[in-house]
């Protein structure tokens, strides 16, 4: 297993890019929604599966931060 400091700092990256990854999906969404409020459902809804793969993509970074040897 890798050491505990190494594994945390992993994590945490995985944890930091998730982050950035979800305010960039938001903000960009309400960006959409004020230019085009009648596609607000459409946007709203394409957000949330990013956010859900980006969310995804994260918490197998930390799996593996954790059990990498």
């Amino acid at each position: 297993m890798v050491s505990g400091s190494i594994a945390g700092i992993g994590a945490g990256l995985a944890a930091i890019g998730a982050g950035i990854g979800i305010g960039q999906i938001g903000g960009k969404a309400m960006e959409g929604i004020a230019r085009q409020p009648e596609a607000a459902n459409k946007i709203q809804t394409a957000m949330l599966i990013a956010a859900a793969f980006v969310d995804a993509v994260a918490l197998f970074g930390v799996v593996v931060a954790f059990l990498t040897k």
